[in-house]
């Protein structure tokens, strides 16, 4: 009833919210990704999206079409493998950002490793330029990680804006340097944060610095200062800072699938990493939340 490839079209625009950037990840022309989209709708007899000129939205009968297309697409994907008699196998090493660690990125491998149960999987969790340089030195297969600035390569997953987190209870001095959390070098948002400060002539200081999101989030809840944070993966207890605080725009973050080169010595590696590569574009929605936050008038 639902074609494979429309509910693969379906999905590439629930999760970047543009039929341009669908189309891009999708490698097809936007006309024909709007055909996708316009056929699967009028295969259920619904509307999945609500669209104008400036914005697109899933509707409701869209948000429950993204459950049934990642189980349409997984069963057809299991089926596949198993009348073509190939099992996936090999080693793939598999980097994933800090930014995952509190996402539903685990259910996704989880879900991996049980249809794929001969690929020896190991997982990397590091800075997303840390990831950068092993993939590049040939120590990885696979990144999930954020793209620096200026950086085109990548199969786009989702881009949202970065933006400034603190605890609700902090308070922001203008006469004080901006009291800084970070990751270390060669951090992508520590980059970036430092960047339009300094651009915007406004002093700071570091009060924490952490290769761990966790210790971040810690620092951030005591009340230690702000932080650069993807808006749609604000942990629990954090609130975006309001914009009368003056702090300067950080503008957006791609989050990008890259792939390595292995030497022909590593049977199976590219095939299993295509397939991981798949599994998260296909549950790229829920890599990312979009929580209630207060408004942060409070800071």
């Amino acid at each position: 009833m639902y074609e494979p490839v429309q509910l693969r079209t379906f999905l590439a625009v629930a999760q970047t919210l543009s039929f341009t950037q669908a189309a891009r990840r999708l490698g097809l022309r936007q006309s024909t990704v709007s055909q996708h989209v316009r056929r699967l709708e009028e295969a259920t007899g619904r509307r999945l999206f609500s669209r104008d000129t400036h914005r697109v939205a899933l509707t409701e009968d869209g948000e429950a079409m993204l459950g049934f297309a990642r189980t349409i697409l997984a069963a057809h994907e299991r089926a596949s493998a198993f009348f073509s008699g190939t099992r996936l196998r090999g080693r793939l090493r598999f980097g994933a950002s800090e930014d995952f660690v509190q996402t539903r990125l685990p259910e996704i491998l989880e879900s991996f490793r049980r249809d794929h149960p001969e690929v020896d999987l190991e997982l990397t969790v590091e800075l997303s330029g840390t990831l950068h340089r092993r993939l590049e030195a040939g120590r990885l297969d696979l990144v999930l990680a954020k793209r620096r600035s200026g950086d085109t390569h990548g199969q786009l997953v989702w881009q949202d804006a970065l933006v400034w987190i603190g605890s609700d209870r902090l308070r922001l001095d203008p006469e004080r340097p901006v009291p800084l959390i970070a990751f270390p070098p060669p951090g992508i948002t520590r980059a970036r944060a430092l960047e339009v400060l300094e651009a915007e002539g406004r002093a700071w200081r570091i009060t924490c610095t952490s290769g761990s999101l966790s210790g971040l989030i810690a620092a951030a809840r005591a009340g230690l200062g702000v932080m650069a944070h993807t808006r749609g993966l604000i942990p629990p207890g954090l609130v975006p800072v309001p914009a009368r605080a003056g702090l300067p725009d950080l503008g957006e973050v791609d989050f990008v699938l890259l792939h390595g080169r292995r030497p022909t010595t590593a049977p199976g590696t590219q095939e299993a990493a295509d397939a991981l590569a798949a599994a998260i574009l296909a549950g790229g929605d829920r890599l990312h939340r979009n929580p209630d936050t207060p408004s942060g008038d409070h800071i």
